[in-house]
């Protein structure tokens, strides 16, 4: 059973940090592609950022990149999302998603057909 539980958000003022936690069970990490996505209130759900053991990092959307860092740990089997320099526009549910299709990273953020998802962590930026 491939379960993913998603952990760290919460409220934090703008130009600050979080570090999203995804701890994964069930499937050996490197044999899939983690994506992180986030869902803001009214809007759909968009593709932050992806990575896999065969073709890192795919895939950064431009609002993120230079401020938020996808990173593995395959010990704890956890994926982090590193988010510093947090903006009042990244409030949004984040969520992270794994397949076995390794290649779904080069989908370029594209939310369909990802087979497991967790149930989200809110992040909220005050201005």
């Amino acid at each position: 059973q491939v379960v993913l539980v998603e952990s760290g958000g919460g409220l934090v003022q703008a130009g600050g940090s979080l570090r999203l936690s995804c701890a994964a069970s069930g499937f050996i990490l490197d044999d899939y592609a983690i994506g992180w996505f986030r869902q803001a209130p009214g809007n759909g759900r968009e593709g932050v950022s992806c990575l896999s053991k065969r073709h890192g990092t795919l895939f950064d959307v431009d609002s993120v990149k230079g401020r938020f860092t996808i990173s593995r740990d395959n010990a704890s089997d956890t994926v982090y999302l590193e988010m510093n320099g947090l903006k009042p526009e990244d409030t949004a549910v984040y969520y992270c998603a794994a397949d076995s299709r390794y290649w779904f990273c080069s989908r370029t953020g594209i939310f369909e057909g990802w087979n497991f998802w967790g149930k989200g962590t809110p992040v909220t930026v005050s201005s």
